[in-house]
């Protein structure tokens, strides 16, 4: 199962979005390992690892189609148990083969979770969140958030809603206006704020928050 997380507007919350759909896949299904695939080189902070210092997906990427897809099981950096990181890597991320690596994760027999950020700045981006079987937009009910997914050219298959406080829209505003059905939906929570500011998304989110997520790769 290949799962793209991304956003409409920045701070929204899909990185730590995605790296507890990995931690729930690992859970859920330990052997093998689930996959966190990084394009937007947050990852390894959120998930309180030490910065990777070897080549990733821009070097996969920029490497040409003389590299064998196998390679990317080299460039992977153990997480937890049951769950590997595939690094940002370094340079600009080349959008050639960006296509090529879609089919090569989808095809993968584990759970793939990728950070692909905004589409709209990242044409790698772009391509995994349209060509994706579970293209997940990641968003607030904020109306400027959902007027720029709304104004993107990638649909998504569904939705996360991240719930603050005093908001005026409903999960059915989302819904009716991006034509995705939201799949889950998470509240704002200190302590999820606390987890990843510590680097510690990988051991320390909350039950409730990753309950919550685990609808998504049901």
């Amino acid at each position: 199962m290949l799962i793209v997380c991304w956003s409409a507007k920045g701070g929204v919350g899909a990185t730590t979005v995605s790296a507890a759909l990995g931690v729930v896949a690992s859970r859920l299904q330990p052997s093998p390992p689930a996959l966190l695939v990084d394009l937007t080189g947050d990852l390894p902070a959120c998930l309180g690892l030490t910065e990777p210092e070897g080549p990733g997906v821009a070097e996969w990427l920029s490497s040409g189609a003389g590299v064998p897809p196998d390679a990317l099981s080299r460039l992977q950096v153990p997480v937890n148990e049951g769950l590997d990181l595939l690094p940002r890597g370094s340079g600009p991320l080349e959008a050639s083969r960006a296509s090529v690596l879609v089919q090569v994760l989808a095809s993968a027999d584990r759970t793939v979770v990728v950070d692909a950020g905004m589409p709209r700045r990242c044409e790698v981006a772009r391509v995994f969140a349209a060509a994706a079987p579970h293209s997940v937009l990641v968003t607030r009910l904020c109306f400027l958030g959902l007027r720029r997914a709304m104004e993107a050219d990638v649909r998504p298959s569904s939705v996360v809603v991240v719930r603050e406080p005093g908001r005026a829209l409903h999960l059915a505003d989302v819904e009716r206006s991006l034509g995705a059905p939201v799949a889950a939906e998470v509240a704002v929570d200190p302590a999820v704020f606390r987890a990843v500011d510590a680097g510690l998304a990988r051991s320390r989110l909350p039950r409730a928050y990753l309950a919550a997520l685990a609808a998504v790769s049901a």
